[in-house]
């Protein structure tokens, strides 16, 4: 806790005046000239408060000392345990520029363009939830400089003969890339971290752990040799672009695209420990948690919105009416159209329902998280591993996917197209002459078809929403930012 030289109050970091500000007195101080003794010390680490979830182990730091009693990852209600570290220091960091107003008004704004949302996910005491943490990123630097010799070839046609002209190109380059950043925590998924982004990391200033007051941090997991490849790849492509659009190489075929860091004579010197803003809330339902994140920064939203089944079905309905009323109207279509389109109908919801499963399954393997698979793969702990094991069961049994719950009992979702398409194929070969066998049919499939819907709806809630997550953290003084 930094302690105001007036009152002796909480100084926390102020948005609006980005100073510290207390809020007995209002006494203002530049974050940099507010020390204790041990921040004054050079050093490349400084002290902070480790809170720790009971239920999920999932870690955030803060400067302040007071306990947290909200598990952001989780959505647990509980007091976190807490213990204090030394923490590796980040080199820079962007501070909060959005305040918590504005963030809920972005996230607000964002939520009204879903009008099938759930109402208790617009309930103010969710949006009220909205904590500010610092995420941790890894800030990559790529040089490349030195002379380049790249190779070309143009084709072109002349009678009945093809012509190719080869070209031995060279020159030199002179380009910076400075702070791609990658989010360097396994409890923040690489999707979120894509979808906020990006940052404008031009507003980066030097580190001081005061800029934390008041705020929450998450704690670093990931290995920084994890995205310097993509890091270098991204500077590549980006200067070989540049490079195929000088005028004068217009209509030629580059042959150097899978060499290019030696080409380019890229560099990548150590990456940096850098600290980006964000509003971040979760919304658990049951054993599942949808997250809402908006950029500190920019206020830039990504949320995990479910659908409100009963909202989705009513609307459905009443848009329902005057398109029947349409077709009826101007369109006349024969018993055995009208089944054959009904079964194609099915059979796309079939395959929707399915296609549903698979990311489900993917999705809670995290297997679109390279930074959770790296934390998973090379520092679990042999307790991890067993999970794994359980993990790897297949779609049909993992969480209920194909039942839509925990046990299995339920219905699988698809149970209704397929029902109702062999009825109407069996229709089809039997081909009745009187037309009630054919209109009977397609109302079955419809029936059919309603069930589905209804699955793959709960299914894509299940896909906006995640499995509640486990940590497996070890305690101690050694964990970096």
């Amino acid at each position: 806790m930094y302690e105001c030289p007036n009152c002796g109050g909480n100084l926390k970091f102020d948005i609006l005046s980005q100073k510290l500000k207390c809020a007995h007195c209002l006494t203002m101080k530049d974050p940099y000239e507010v020390t204790r003794e041990k921040d004054a010390e050079e050093s490349n680490v400084f002290e902070a408060t480790i809170f720790t979830c009971p239920q999920c182990a999932g870690e955030i730091l803060s400067t302040d000392t007071s306990a947290a009693e909200f598990c952001s990852f989780c959505g647990a209600s509980t007091i976190l345990d807490s213990r204090i570290s030394r923490e590796l220091r980040p080199a820079r960091i962007i501070p909060f520029k959005q305040t918590k107003e504005a963030c809920k008004s972005a996230f607000i704004s964002h939520i009204k363009r879903s009008p099938f949302a759930p109402d208790d996910l617009k309930d103010e005491k969710h949006i009220e939830s909205f904590r500010g943490i610092y995420m941790p990123y890894w800030s990559y630097d790529i040089s490349q400089q030195g002379p380049v010799r790249l190779t070309a070839e143009k084709s072109y046609r002349r009678g009945n003969y093809l012509y190719t002209d080869r070209y031995a190109l060279s020159g030199s380059i002179n380009a910076q890339y400075h702070n791609l950043s990658y989010d360097a925590s396994s409890s923040f998924a690489d999707n979120i971290s894509e979808q906020i982004a990006p940052f404008d990391t031009r507003m980066q200033i030097d580190f001081t752990p005061s800029f934390l007051s008041g705020f929450y941090a998450d704690t670093a997991d990931v290995d920084s040799s994890l995205y310097e490849n993509d890091a270098r790849a991204l500077a590549n492509n980006a200067s070989y672009g540049e490079i195929k659009r000088v005028p004068a190489f217009s209509g030629l075929s580059f042959k150097n695209s899978g060499a290019l860091d030696e080409s380019l004579h890229t560099e990548c010197p150590a990456a940096k420990r850098v600290m980006y803003p964000v509003w971040f809330m979760s919304y658990r339902k049951g054993d599942r948690i949808a997250y809402a994140t908006v950029n500190g920064q920019t206020g830039k939203v990504a949320a995990d919105i479910p659908v409100d089944i009963k909202k989705y079905v009513l609307a459905s309905l009443i848009m329902a009416i005057p398109i029947f009323l349409f077709l009826n109207l101007f369109f006349t279509i024969s018993p055995t159209i009208t089944l054959i389109c009904s079964i194609a109908l099915a059979a796309a919801t079939f395959f929707i329902y399915i296609f549903e499963v698979v990311k489900i399954y993917h999705r809670d393997k995290k297997d679109d998280d390279r930074g959770y698979l790296f934390r998973h793969t090379f520092h679990s702990s042999a307790e991890s591993n067993h999970k794994d094991e359980k993990a790897d069961t297949p779609p049909a049994k993992e969480s209920g996917l194909l039942s839509g719950s925990k046990s299995n009992k339920a219905p699988v979702g698809f149970i209704g197209s397929l029902a109702a398409m062999i009825a109407a194929v069996i229709v089809c070969v039997w081909n009745p002459i009187s037309d009630i066998w054919y209109y009977g049919s397609t109302s079955l499939i419809f029936l059919g078809i309603l069930s589905t819907i209804i699955g793959i709806i709960r299914k894509y809630n299940i896909l906006t929403t995640r499995k509640l997550p486990q940590f497996e953290r070890k305690g101690g003084d050694d964990s970096a930012l």
